[in-house]
Order: structure tokens, then C-alpha cells, then sequence
């Protein structure tokens, strides 16, 4: 029986993309100097794992070059070579040629040949600067079992026996004996002894364990540390035992029920057969996407307290679901019901409802992840660039254990990204300016993330130069975004760099320009259903702050009626909900109408007209409520009927299911069965924007 190791690819990517990942952060975390030998053993590990599984599933390049930067690693680890800032460049670079490798191979592409090449070259030259090499020099070698018994040098040079019997379980963990072997038969010339006694009978084999032994001979000038490295990845899977050879006739001992094999290790099956070499990754993609590499990951990993608690809760379903039923077998029964059948009714759909709600809260659970995952990246990402731009830049990073859906996750990442560049490029100063300033060399930038009520919030603060008002109020005068009689908040102002091409970089460096895209990360913000704000103070530094919701699959609704139908708001975007009196009420020529709530004036928006709800009754504003919202970094009051009630919903996609509708995020079901669209705030101020002028032009 063979088994197809294509099945367990998906395991080893994202293992291994893990263990890129803990590469990473040791080598940011290490020091110029002897290293910490805690981290990089960390590192080391990890290449090691990354290696062993690239071996096992047919990942050759990616083994060798894993080598290499693995053979560096040891001789850190071991103190034969001190931690430069040069080698941790040079490792911090061969990481990410590793994940490209990584990306191609979980994709069914080649990797770039010159590329690995280059790096692999620049891994090979950094050994042999230092005079480091693959193997211990000879002098440096320790003395051969052989040696220590008294037997010559020689006779042990002649190969080594090797006595290997997997545990039952090998199979099961995604490891095969074959791919050892074939590594073994590229050191030298292997002998095999199959050993069957442990076999069992017919009726009691598992077609998932392993019950053969082997005991090979090698003949090789390989030294036992090369052996030892091509059983590291199963040491702990089986018992093995490694002695020289003192002659050539000491091969194998007879036992019984064996077969001796002379014959080279088998290939893989398709060479052996004649048959093209076939390459199973192409059929290994995450999800069924096309690229992407670790963006795509298709799986969590979930603590085992939070399947426990799954379990639990739906042991209560089961004992409730029994109560009800029983008790509708016995109204069944009685043919009639009585008072306290109907009490005992509502004490069993409380309780459903209560158990309902606390499986949707543990279900969500399984989904949250640390933003941690988010947020690794940045430290590299300030390193590099800071370097680059020849600032000193020091990285806070708080909150990273605060939890948020798995979507959430994976989207919001590139908006981060954006900011915190506009923060190392256009917030934070040259050292020699800080410091004229009365600053320190060092500028500091700070993520940060908490739970806010039923929302995450992300912040992003710099102690930079923070933005100037002025100049931004007259870029946006420039270009003819205001006017000059137009009266701004200083929030409002600095929305304006969230205006499509608004930028006041004098250059557009390749890292950044503050402006320039950032209309571009409010939108990707908003189509998680978060918002984002600027505060800034000129000379002291500015504060990006983004709340999102907690999950993309549920949110809190404020459902209000238009007309006939119902609609959904989302707690998020809602301020406040108030009654209008005439008073209030101003109309603003050719600009519709206004209310003044304090000291602002609110534009408002009669959802009847977006929605061409009643377009032939005369809608008085003194009949209904307003919902002040905020979209687009203003805020807005949508006239509706009635509000109904809070509640959550579950969000189902209108791309998916039917087709994308401005306006609309997407849509549920309600209790009754009807459904209700989800309004998306920029939408409606876009839709609204649109009939006003087409009501001028008419």
C-alpha cells in the first residue's frame, strides 16, 4: 500500500510558514556579539523542521538551501562564529528567499533559480570568510566510537551500520522511511536487511502502522554527524543505533524471518516504472487559490479549552432539544395544553436561546486569533527601512495578545502596512532635525490594540512632526477640494488626506507618500466595516486610530423601516438617534437640508429618495427619526420611520449570492424570515451625492 504524501503538504506549508516566521523574529531579536544561545536554538529549530519536512515530501532545493542557512546557524549556536550584524543580514535575507521558495512550491511554480542562487552564494561566501565550512575541520571532530574502543581510523572511515526500527505510529505523523533511505544512498553504496518479524497476522494489520525493521550497511567516507542529520527528523519516531564498520564482511547478522536486499533503494515509483516524473504540488493550493503563498491559509489552529467548551455547549443543546421534545410528546399526548405546559414552554426556549447564544459566542472564539499575527511583521518592516532612510527608529508594539476574527486578520494587514511606511517616511524626522528640536536621535513608533465595547481599535502613533493644518487646508484650496470661505474643524482638515490623490509630499519617495493611496486604505478599512481617524499636533506627532468590528460574520444592528421595508444599520457607524423639531430644520439652497445638533450643522439624507421608497407622498421630517451616522469622516443624518430594535445579524454577501449593489453591504435574515439589507455608510452618502446631481441637472 503506498500513501500519498500530497495529502499532508498543506500541514507542512503552514508549519513551515510558522516556523519563517520564528526565524524571523530571533533574528531581529538577536544581538551583535555571542548569541543568546534561548533564541538561536529557537532559530535553528525551526530551519531544522523547515528542512526535515522539505526532505520528506520531495522539496530538494528548499532542503539544500536550508542546509546551508542551517550550517551557518550550528556554527553560531556552537560559538565557533560570532552574531554580526552582516551574517544576521545575510540570514534575515535568506528568509525571505525561503518563503518565496515556499510560496512557488505550495503553488506548483519553480522557484527563481537565479535568485535562490544569489542567495545561496552569499550564504557559502559567509562560511567560507570566516573559514567556516559544512563539516568540522578534522582536528575538530570528536573521536569515533571506533577510535575510542582502540580500533584504527581507517577501519571506521570503511562506513557504519545502522540498525533502524520506526515507531508503529511513523506513517501517522507524515513521515516515510523511503526518503531517509534515499538520502543515505547519496552518501555512499547501502546495503539493506528487511526485517518482518513483527508482522502481524492478516486480520490485525492497520494499514496505517509500521511493523518493518531494517538493518543497513553503508559503505561511505561520510562522518557520523551526516548520519545522525539524515535521522534527525525522526529520532524521536523510532530506535536507531549507528556503529562503524570494522570490516567488510561485518554486514548483517542472521536473524529470522528477514530478507536480505542487495539492490540500490527504490526510486520513486514513476522513474521505476517508466512513467513521466509527475509533480504533485500542482494539485496542493490552499483554498483553490491561485497564489499567495501564506495569505491564503485555510485552517486554525484552535486551543484545546476552546473545543472543550464547544463540547459543553452542545451537551446543553441535547439536554434542552430532549426537554422540549419531551414535552411536546406529552401535549401531543394530552391532546390539550395547559397553563403550565405553556410556562414550562418558555422556561425550555429561554434556555434554548441561551444555550444558542453561547454556542455563537464559543463558535466565534474558535475563530479569534492574537493580532500578534498582524503585527510580527512590522519589526522587520521598521528595521529595514528605517535603516534605509537613515533614521533611528525605536518599535512599541502593545496589545498583541488583544484577539480578532481570522478575517479580520488577514485583511487588514496591508492597510497597516501603508500607514505605519507614512509614519517611518513622512512622521517621524531625521536624526540631526529631533534633535534640534529638542528631541531624542530616536523617534518611536507605537501600535497598539484593545477591545473598545464590541469593536477592536488599532492605533497607530508617531512622536514625529506631525502634520501642519495650514499647509493642508491650502493643498486642498490648490486643488480646488474647499473652498477658501469654507469653515474647518481641524479633523476635518486632516480628513482631507484621505481625498483620492490628495498628497503634500514635495517628493514621492519609494517608500511612501504620505496622501498618496490613503484614500485607498479608508476604503479597504470601511469594506471591513471599520472606520478611521487622524489626530495630529504640528512638532509633537500624530495618532492614526481604526475600529473595526470584532468579526466580519456578525454584527450589532440597529434595524429601522423605510417605507415598507426594513433596513439594517450598524451599531459602529450610529451616533446618536434623536427627534427632529421644525426649529432644527434648515435648507441650505440647491444643498438640501440641514440640522443643527449643537454646535454642527448635519446634513440629512431621506432614505425614501435613495431608495425611491413613496416617491409620490410629501415626507414631513417632523413624522420620523434621524439616525446620525458618521461615513467617510463626516457625519450624516439618515431619516428613517421608525426604529425597531437592536439585535445582531448574521451577514450574508450579496456578491456571492446575488451581485455587489452600492449602498448595501450585504444582507441578512430576519426572525420572521424576511430579509433586510445592511447599509453601507459611504454607499448611501455616495448614492446621495449622485441624486443631487442629477436633480441639478434636471
Amino acid at each position: 500500500m503506498s500513501i500519498d504524501m500530497a495529502q499532508f503538504h498543506q500541514v507542512f506549508f503552514e508549519e513551515s510558514f510558522e516556523g519563517l516566521e520564528i526565524m524571523e523574529t530571533g533574528l531581529m531579536d538577536l544581538e551583535p556579539g555571542v548569541p543568546d544561545n534561548e533564541v538561536i536554538n529557537s532559530i535553528f529549530r525551526a530551519a531544522h523542521s523547515i528542512k526535515g519536512g522539505s526532505g520528506t515530501f520531495g522539496f530538494k532545493a528548499i532542503a539544500d538551501f536550508t542546509h546551508v542557512m542551517e550550517t551557518l546557524l550550528d556554527e553560531m549556536r556552537d560559538n565557533k562564529r560570532d552574531v554580526t550584524t552582516e551574517n544576521a543580514d545575510i540570514l534575515l535575507r535568506s528568509v525571505d528567499c525561503l518563503k518565496e521558495m515556499l510560496e512557488a512550491a505550495q503553488d506548483g511554480d519553480d522557484a527563481d533559480e537565479n535568485r535562490v542562487k544569489e542567495h545561496q552564494d552569499e550564504l557559502e561566501q559567509e562560511l567560507a570568510n570566516s573559514g567556516g565550512s559544512s563539516q568540522p575541520a578534522a582536528s575538530e571532530q570528536p573521536p569515533s566510537v571506533a577510535q575510542q574502543s582502540g580500533q584504527s581510523a581507517a577501519a571506521a572511515s570503511k562506513g557504519w551500520k545502522i540498525s533502524f526500527k520506526p515507531a508503529s505510529n511513523m506513517f501517522q505523523t507524515a513521515n516515510d522511511p523511503l526518503p531517509l533511505m534515499r538520502e543515505l544512498r547519496e552518501l555512499g553504496d547501502l546495503q539493506m536487511e528487511t526485517h518482518l518479524g513483527s508482522v502481524p497476522d492478516f486480520d490485525q494489520l492497520e494499514a496505517e502502522d509500521c511493523y518493518i525493521s531494517w538493518t543497513m550497511t553503508l559503505i561511505t567516507d561520510a562522518a557520523k554527524e551526516q548520519i545522525d542529520e539524515v535521522f534527525a527528523w525522526v529520532e524521536d519516531l523510532c530506535e536507531l543505533e549507528i556503529a562503524p564498520l570494522v570490516t567488510e564482511e561485518e554486514v548483517v547478522s542472521s536473524q529470522p524471518e528477514t530478507t536480505t536486499t542487495n539492490l540500490p533503494v527504490p526510486q520513486r515509483r514513476e522513474e521505476d516504472q517508466g512513467k513521466p516524473k509527475v509533480d504533485r504540488r500542482k494539485n496542493d493550493r490552499r483554498g483553490g487559490a491561485s497564489g499567495g503563498g501564506a495569505a491564503a491559509t485555510t485552517s486554525i489552529r484552535v486551543e484545546t479549552g476552546k473545543i472543550d467548551g464547544l463540547i459543553n455547549m452542545v451537551g446543553e443543546l441535547v439536554i434542552t432539544q430532549s426537554m422540549l421534545g419531551l414535552l411536546g410528546e406529552l401535549i401531543e399526548e394530552k391532546q390539550t395544553v395547559t397553563p403550565q405546559d405553556i410556562e414550562k414552554l418558555r422556561d425550555g426556549l429561554m434556555q434554548l436561546e441561551r444555550n444558542t447564544r453561547e454556542l455563537q459566542e464559543n463558535v466565534m472564539q474558535v475563530r479569534m486569533m492574537p493580532i500578534s499575527f498582524t503585527f510580527s511583521r512590522f519589526p522587520r518592516l521598521v528595521r529595514d527601512l528605517s535603516s534605509k532612510l537613515g533614521k533611528k527608529i525605536d518599535l512599541k508594539l502593545v496589545g498583541e495578545t488583544t484577539e480578532v476574527d481570522k478575517t479580520v486578520i488577514e485583511k487588514i494587514g496591508d492597510p497597516l502596512v501603508h500607514l505605519v511606511r507614512n509614519s517611518l517616511d513622512h512622521g517621524i524626522e531625521m536624526p540631526e532635525v529631533r534633535v534640534a528640536a529638542g528631541k531624542t536621535e530616536n523617534g518611536t513608533i507605537e501600535l497598539n490594540a484593545y477591545h473598545q465595547g464590541g469593536n477592536i481599535v488599532i492605533e497607530i502613533k508617531d512622536d514625529g512632526g506631525g502634520m501642519d493644518k495650514d499647509v493642508l487646508l491650502g493643498k486642498a484650496i490648490d486643488k480646488g477640494l474647499v473652498s477658501e470661505d469654507d469653515v474647518l474643524s481641524d479633523k476635518q482638515i486632516y480628513e482631507l488626506i484621505f481625498m483620492p490623490g490628495f498628497s503634500t509630499a514635495a517628493v514621492v519617495s519609494d517608500v511612501s507618500g504620505r496622501g498618496v493611496g490613503m484614500d485607498v486604505v479608508r476604503r479597504n478599512i470601511q469594506e471591513l466595516g471599520g472606520g478611521v481617524e487622524i489626530d495630529s499636533a504640528l512638532g509633537v506627532g500624530t495618532t492614526i486610530t481604526i475600529r473595526l468590528p470584532l468579526t466580519l460574520a456578525i454584527l450589532d444592528g440597529q434595524t429601522v423601516t423605510v417605507g415598507h421595508e426594513n433596513y439594517i444599520i450598524p451599531i459602529i457607524s450610529i451616533i446618536e438617534s434623536i427627534q427632529v423639531k421644525p426649529e432644527m430644520i434648515n435648507r441650505v439652497g440647491g444643498q438640501g437640508e440641514t440640522f443643527k445638533l449643537r454646535d454642527e450643522y448635519i446634513p440629512i439624507i431621506k432614505l425614501h429618495e435613495v431608495f425611491g421608497s413613496n416617491p409620490d407622498t410629501e415626507i414631513d421630517l417632523s413624522d420620523g427619526l434621524l439616525v446620525v451616522v458618521e461615513a467617510d469622516g463626516e457625519h450624516i443624518g439618515l431619516f428613517v420611520d421608525d426604529l425597531l430594535g437592536q439585535q445582531q445579524v448574521v451577514i450574508k454577501s450579496l456578491e456571492s449570492n446575488y451581485k455587489k449593489i452600492e449602498g448595501f453591504s450585504g444582507a441578512t435574515i430576519l426572525g420572521d424570515g424576511s430579509v433586510a439589507l445592511i447599509l453601507d455608510m459611504p454607499g448611501i452618502l455616495s448614492l446621495n451625492k449622485k441624486l443631487q446631481k442629477q436633480s441639478k441637472a434636471a
